[in-house]
């Protein structure tokens, strides 16, 4: 045993050796040295920052906002479907339907922002506070063609209310949230952030919402979309899905045009529209190559509707409009969403590509004068001149015929100039007057159209 011993501490004290020899005499030098101080900084291999990532606080806009969305309830009556009994007794019961949405309360006397589709055909409208309380609400005007109305409830005391924000200086990627009342329970919070702007669903370039991924359900169509600061940028609206259900892509009114528009309604009673005045399309690889230009990006104008603003400021046929109040454009969108923040008077500064060099000019927008009408193409009021042309009293004039239907009328004597007196039997002698006759018809009901001739003669159409 002894031997053994002898044996292994022998041969672990010879290893030994060898090995501080090789260190000593063999083993290359190194020049490395190793700061072990305590001013020593070690730096990870990768160029990625340790730094935790930073989520906004989103607390203040919530507290900010909770009690300034409410829930709005609209009933409405109507005949409904007639059952067996009401068969045999002659008799058809009044229905009652229910719908709900959300509001938003703009001032401490109860003035309420909401989408028209929450409050369209109702016999009663009720307001639901986050503190319970409910009030009977009065429509103070609305304007379909925004999906923005004005409610008026009052309350016994002063209401918290949502401040408005430019929603031009809205940027995309900026957090967000959507305030809404669904269920009259309390108001709801959900967050995102704006993942674009100046969208069109309707693919026809008269709208322009901005786009959230903040979840937004049925319910919630006519609350809040404010800032981190709690201030309002947009009145919820649409979602986009095939199911019914929010699947991440949620659209708001923008800011700006909702509060011109209701402060229309409480200034004049109705939305004065002001238009530009031009016709086009946006440009791209395709549409530029077909048109045989080099530009790829802004509005090409197609057309300039006579006696508006674009034709008194000298905008032409050709042109290419690149900027609009320093905002870049690049769809029609863009335009429209920034002349729907704008009044009839208002005026407008242009940056526009000419034969390849820029020109800047200013645009004051006027009342819309012109409207399409199905089958028919665009119309224009008449001017005296007009209506004296074709022995006229009354009536609005064709500037434009339906390019699907432009052959039938031609071969009619119908052309670009001939004046539209009647429809459905009413009377008509503005634009105004043909959108409300198009309103008042029902879906089941034809479209009879009166029309002087390029002969002068009176004649009537019907179309089913």
């Amino acid at each position: 045993m002894k031997k053994i011993l002898s044996l292994v501490l022998v041969s672990a004290l010879g290893g030994a050796l060898t090995l501080g020899a090789y260190k000593i005499f063999v083993e290359p030098k190194s020049d490395f040295t190793l700061n072990t101080t305590a001013d020593s900084t070690f730096l990870p291999a990768t160029n990625v920052s340790n730094l935790a990532f930073e989520t906004p606080d989103l607390t203040l806009a919530a507290e900010n906002t909770v009690n300034a969305v409410v829930h709005v309830k609209n009933v409405s009556i109507s005949s409904g479907q007639m059952s067996l009994q009401d068969l045999f007794s002659g008799n058809s019961s009044p229905r009652t339907q229910m719908g709900t949405g959300s509001g938003v309360i703009i001032n401490a006397d109860g003035y309420i922002i909401t989408n028209n589709h929450v409050i369209n055909n109702s016999d009663e409208l009720t307001v639901t506070l986050n503190n319970n309380k409910a009030y009977k609400a009065e429509i103070v005007g609305s304007d379909p063609k925004t999906d923005i109305a004005l409610l008026k409830i009052k309350a016994d005391e002063d209401l918290p209310f949502v401040t408005f924000a430019d929603s031009d200086q809205a940027k995309i990627g900026e957090w967000v949230l959507a305030v809404g009342n669904p269920f009259n329970l309390t108001s709801t919070v959900t967050a995102g952030i704006i993942s674009a702007k100046a969208r069109d669903l309707s693919g026809t370039s008269s709208q322009s919402f901005i786009q959230t991924d903040a979840a937004v359900n049925p319910g919630n169509s006519g609350g809040a979309l404010v800032n981190t600061k709690g201030e309002l940028i947009g009145i919820n609206t649409a979602i986009s899905s095939q199911t019914g259900s929010y699947i991440g892509y949620s659209f708001a009114v923008p800011s700006n045009i909702a509060r011109r528009v209701i402060e229309d309604i409480m200034e004049f009673g109705n939305v004065q529209n002001g238009i530009l005045g031009i016709s086009g399309g946006s440009l791209n690889s395709a549409f530029s190559e077909k048109l045989g230009v080099n530009d790829t990006e802004g509005i090409y104008v197609d057309s300039v509707v006579e006696e508006s603003g674009a034709e008194k400021a000298g905008v032409k046929k050709g042109d290419i409009i690149k900027e609009i109040d320093n905002v870049k454009v690049s769809k029609f969108a863009d335009l429209t969403g920034h002349i729907g923040a704008k009044r009839v008077g208002d005026q407008v500064t242009l940056k526009v590509s000419r034969d390849g060099s820029l020109k800047t000019i200013n645009v004051t927008l006027t009342r819309n004068e012109t409207l399409t009408l199905p089958l028919v193409g665009r119309v224009k009021n008449a001017k005296q001149e007009d209506l004296k042309k074709f022995k006229a009293s009354n009536g609005v004039k064709i500037i434009e015929l339906d390019e699907k239907y432009a052959e039938y009328w031609k071969k009619n004597g119908i052309n670009e100039g001939s004046i539209i007196t009647s429809i459905n039997d009413t009377k008509i002698n503005s634009v105004d007057d043909v959108q409300q006759a198009m309103k008042n018809k029902s879906d089941y009901e034809p479209l009879r159209i009166e029309l002087i001739n390029s002969k002068g003669e009176k004649e009537r159409y019907n179309f089913r």
